[in-house]
């Protein structure tokens, strides 16, 4: 039996693993450039490990938006998005090409809340979010433990925010300005700041807007999803850990009094970090490809 190649297909980096049943045996880690260059790069490092080990299956997790339905004529493609040159890319072909084996695609965040579900701090729910708050804002969302998809997939990051009074940043999204992504990731505080991200201090006045936005954000997951976690990864909380207590006791007062049960105690536990860490993503990507296996009955 061969093993199975995982792709994480980050807005930064790309990191690719090695492994089988969640466990990681070799990671290459990369910036993500043009997609030409990229994939190419991804592919040769791939056939590398075929030579040596054999790949059953393949798992990428991508940025997106993305065409996860495996039935849509653009199976795998990246659709409108701000990378450049990534707007319609196609992602899972050129791997089921150059490979011939089976190939399963989902977005980064729902291969990031899988792994957490299975090995990390989502274990026991049936419900789950995954956020990750860095280059952008995206959220996978797992109930009864599969990937939310519909028409294409959840774009949390995208949902508009009841604003604080007298906030007057008016966000970096290209698309919406002010929604979740455009007030809340790592280039969006930058701006707000005006500064690089590691460099503003926890005191800052400021950050009381950005925990208010957060707050907002898990309030609608709160409201609509019902999650038994939220799960908060992503370079921005690791770099200003004080961020997500900040937002954690907002909660309470946005709902003001509504649902009872969400109690600072309670919350505690309910919105927490990642127990994997940085190997969310590609153990996700795993996951994905033992999927593809078991699909393709191997």
């Amino acid at each position: 039996m061969g093993k199975l190649a995982a792709i994480e297909l980050g807005g930064t980096k790309t990191i690719l693993a090695l492994g089988r049943d969640g466990h990681i045996d070799e990671r290459v880690e990369f910036p993500t450039t043009t997609p030409q260059e990229t994939i190419a790069r991804a592919i040769a490092t791939i056939n590398g490990w075929r030579d040596i080990h054999g790949i059953d299956a393949i798992g990428i997790a991508s940025f997106g938006p993305v065409r996860v339905s495996p039935t849509a004529p653009d199976s795998g493609t990246i659709l409108a998005t701000p990378k450049p040159g990534w707007s319609w890319t196609q992602v899972k072909a050129p791997f089921a090409s150059a490979f011939g084996c089976p190939v399963k695609l989902d977005t980064d965040v729902n291969g990031a809340a899988l792994a957490e579900h299975r090995h990390g701090n989502g274990r026991g729910c049936a419900s789950l979010v995954y956020l990750t708050i860095g280059t952008g804002l995206g959220g996978g969302v797992l109930l009864d433990g599969k990937p939310a998809q519909g028409l294409l997939h959840p774009e949390i990051g995208h949902l508009a925010l009841r604003r604080a009074p007298g906030d007057d940043f008016a966000g970096a999204c290209i698309f919406h300005q002010d929604c979740a992504e455009g007030l809340l990731s790592g280039p969006a505080l930058a701006a707000r700041f005006d500064m690089p991200l590691p460099d503003v201090l926890p005191t800052d006045p400021r950050w009381d807007f950005v925990a208010h936005d957060l707050a907002q954000l898990f309030v609608s997951l709160i409201l609509t999803v019902s999650p038994e976690r939220i799960i908060v990864g992503g370079g921005v909380t690791l770099r200003q850990p004080h961020l997500l207590d900040m937002a954690k006791s907002r909660v309470p007062g946005i709902l003001n009094g509504y649902l009872p049960d969400y109690t600072d105690e309670l919350l505690s536990h309910l919105i927490t970090t990642p127990r994997l860490g940085n190997d969310a993503g590609p153990v996700g990507a795993l996951i994905l490809a033992e999927q593809a296996l078991e699909e393709a009955g191997g």
